[in-house]
């Protein structure tokens, strides 16, 4: 894959580090404000910066953001928001912080860029401590596996919510009706079991995961914002009226229940895999701290919102997503099937990253004509993990409730 970086000794921006060969990593990195002495430049071919932000706003908007309304309660009205503004402004200075590592190592190693791995094999390497540099190559693998576990993590995840959403629809359908005002409860008719439904989503899922380059999954992207973007608008529409006195619920919540809020709200933070991988691809990466830090503002506020208003409405009636918590009628119904479009779609850019991983590693071992098919049985053979590890997941839980009956 071709990219050219270029320096221009003229040029001065943030990602500048203006260190020696001889000085150290961390006299460079804190000298970032001083006089630059390179520029970089993307792909000819690469993402512009509305692709960049499209791709970084769906990486972070998943299946975590519907849990928030339950986080705010395990924490309590005032606690909640004010510990997701924290770990909002954390995680967007970890992603500032770890860009700016990056443009480091590519100026003073005159690399065209680095992922990952290479920035935390580089910077042990830089370290004082001797058995650090001595296996700084341990600490690109582990940071690679843990990448690989947690994106392979989040399709897993994504698997269950778009079976799932679609069986509560179908189940529901006979007793879905067309008045939105009147809350009942309904039947559910039986249908297949859940892995029946994910099984029918894998062949689409595997000539998603197809597309394999960042400009052409920004249309998906593009598609999978626009629907989650309804889906969210009739969500809020509907939470925001009539919203019972606050008073009664607790500005802070139990200590216990704190670690279930602290869990939930980091995992929809899910985007901090794709930074890098976003940054390199862009077509001018100068641009890439605006697009970071704007991005990051409008998602911060989004799950803030959300979270303390379906919280407001619902009370301790919320549950673990407030889809379910809206009425039976067949227009906050489709609010469902809307949302699982946008996670179809997110499918695939959750799992560029392990497929950059991985698949290289196999396709540098075969002969030319070989590397396209290799490739494409990779990543058939990666959805086809994520269907069987989450599908063995369902049935080991299956088989302890059984044994807790018995």
């Amino acid at each position: 894959m071709s990219t050219q970086r270029l320096r221009n000794e003229d040029y001065r921006d943030y990602s500048s580090t203006d260190v020696s060969p001889e000085e150290s990593p961390s006299e460079g990195l804190n000298n970032l404000s001083s006089s630059g002495s390179y520029q970089r430049f993307g792909e000819s071919n690469g993402t512009t910066w509305f692709q960049t932000l499209i791709h970084l706003l769906k990486s972070n908007i998943g299946t975590g953001l519907l849990g928030l309304p339950l986080a705010v309660r395990n924490a309590g009205i005032l606690m909640g928001p004010l510990s997701l503004l924290v770990i909002g402004l954390v995680a967007v200075h970890c992603m500032g912080i770890l860009v700016k590592c990056a443009h480091h190592f590519c100026h003073r190693l005159n690399k065209p860029f680095v992922d990952y791995g290479d920035t935390v094999m580089y910077g042990l390497e830089a370290s004082p401590i001797s058995w650090l540099r001595n296996n700084a190559r341990w600490g690109r693998h582990t940071v690679d596996f843990f990448l690989i576990v947690t994106q392979l993590g989040f399709c897993c995840v994504y698997f269950v919510f778009l079976a799932d959403n679609f069986k509560q629809v179908i189940e529901a359908a006979n007793g879905t009706t067309t008045n939105c005002h009147n809350n009942e409860t309904v039947i559910l008719t039986p249908t297949m079991d859940s892995r029946l439904y994910m099984l029918a989503f894998l062949p689409f899922l595997v000539l998603l995961v197809f597309v394999r380059n960042l400009r052409a999954l920004s249309i998906f992207s593009l598609l999978a914002n626009i629907t989650m973007v309804v889906s969210l608008v009739m969500i809020y529409q509907f939470i925001v009226q009539d919203i019972p006195d606050p008073s009664l619920l607790p500005l802070v919540a139990s200590w216990q229940t704190y670690p279930l809020f602290f869990g939930t709200a980091v995992f929809a933070f899910e985007g901090i895999g794709m930074v890098l991988p976003l940054e390199n691809k862009m077509k001018d990466p100068r641009k890439f701290s605006f697009i970071l830090y704007g991005g990051m503002a409008i998602i911060t506020v989004l799950y803030i919102s959300l979270g303390s208003l379906g919280y407001l409405q619902f009370g301790a009636k919320i549950q673990g997503s407030i889809t379910l918590n809206l009425p039976n009628c067949w227009l906050y119904q489709s609010v469902k099937l809307l949302y699982s479009i946008g996670i179809f779609f997110t499918y695939a850019l959750q799992f560029y990253v392990p497929a950059e991983i991985i698949i290289p590693f196999f396709v540098a071992r075969v002969p030319e004509h070989w590397k396209l098919v290799v490739d494409l049985s990779m990543r058939t053979m990666l959805v086809c993990l994520t269907y069987f590890g989450i599908s063995a997941f369902q049935f080991a839980a299956r088989l302890d409730k059984l044994n807790l009956v018995r």
